[in-house]
């Protein structure tokens, strides 16, 4: 799927650290070998979360030039700045450290990845005038400032002040590519043009001048050859006003829905009580995305009662509220999982 991606026009190709259980860096090592490394730029994180010492920067990086199988990474970010970590990364000077690197050529071009809301992205920005590059959650439900995510505000910002933008969740984790409740794809319906549901959400994204690239994760080849094709038909100010207010509808009926924004990331895992927040969270998001039909509502229920065991189930939050420590997203989670438990009718 990588090559094909390359072979079609890719190249560039996003990893991190962390990903699939430090899996992700492994993969992507093995795809760019056989003289697919020159075709592609490589942008991958430095895990600020893990970072305790000068030394480990060292050894993390490193062991990212190992598994990436390659001497240099084109563009290099801190992980999931918010203000915690960016305070951080200043007390740990990663900022001289990748200054370093920078004129060793070990590292091309230095930027972050980001969830917070806009006045700390503001901060890190006017904290460093190296920058070149940021990462910012971006998608047609995304707009408005949030603990999550800087917004349209933060994409202007940025982009106002010279710093290219890379836009991650460019379909909400693929919950905008799911078939929507029946009110949400009657206002599809009015559409003169007919697109699939990721094609919308990705070409919304690209519609904006100030985007520079949109991550888009692909699980299987069919998505990746769509995805190649929707972007040979993208770029900016291509969309119509009423293919804008189309969007502008369907945002409005999915916030009245209660999209809880859930992208599925697994950052919140392991749970010290066992339950599968990922997993809940998905049922209770199809749960919400089913409103209005009782039927299809009891179905998701029958089908969290089957397979979520007790052991896993919202019902064994005790309210520690370790995972919402660790969500990117800044999901209230124990909230969630307190109606979850509610709503799908088990007590213990």
């Amino acid at each position: 799927m990588i090559r094909y991606a390359v072979d079609h026009g890719v190249n560039y190709i996003d990893t991190a650290y962390p990903y699939h259980g430090g899996n992700s860096e492994i993969l992507v090592g093995k795809a760019l070998m056989d003289g697919y490394r020159e075709k592609v730029r490589i942008a991958t994180k430095m895990p600020i979360g893990r970072v305790n010492s000068p030394e480990d920067l060292d050894r993390i990086f490193n062991e990212q030039l190992r598994k990436l199988r390659t001497d240099h990474i084109d563009f290099y970010l801190l992980h999931g700045l918010n203000r915690e970590r960016w305070i951080k990364s200043l007390d740990l000077n990663v900022l001289d450290w990748a200054e370093k690197l920078m004129d060793e050529g070990k590292i091309g071009y230095f930027g972050f990845s980001f969830h917070d809301e806009f006045e700390v992205f503001k901060e890190i920005i006017g904290g460093y005038d190296k920058w070149t590059f940021c990462q910012i959650q971006y998608n047609y439900l995304d707009t408005e400032s949030s603990k999550r995510t800087p917004g349209t505000r933060g994409l202007k910002y940025a982009a106002s002040k010279g710093l290219a933008v890379v836009v991650m969740e460019p379909i909400a984790g693929g919950m905008l590519a799911v078939p929507p409740p029946p009110e949400v794809q009657a206002i599809w319906d009015e559409a003169e043009i007919k697109r699939t549901l990721a094609e919308w959400a990705l070409l919304w994204v690209w519609n904006h001048p100030e985007v520079s690239v949109a991550l888009s994760g692909m699980s299987d080849m069919q998505q990746v050859i769509e995805n190649l094709a929707t972007a040979d038909r993208s770029g900016p100010n291509i969309l119509t006003e009423s293919d804008l207010r189309i969007i502008s509808r369907v945002r409005e009926k999915y916030l009245q829905y209660g999209f809880i924004g859930c992208t599925g990331c697994q950052y919140c895992m392991p749970c010290r009580q066992g339950v599968s927040i990922p997993e809940v969270l998905a049922l209770y998001n199809e749960y919400l995305r089913r409103r209005g039909d009782e039927a299809k509502q009891r179905e998701v229920i029958n089908e969290y009662n089957e397979i979520i065991s007790r052991e896993k189930g919202a019902e064994n939050c005790i309210k520690c509220r370790e995972c919402e420590e660790k969500c990117p997203q800044h999901l209230p989670i124990s909230e969630l999982l307190t109606k979850v438990a509610r709503i799908f009718g088990r007590s213990g």
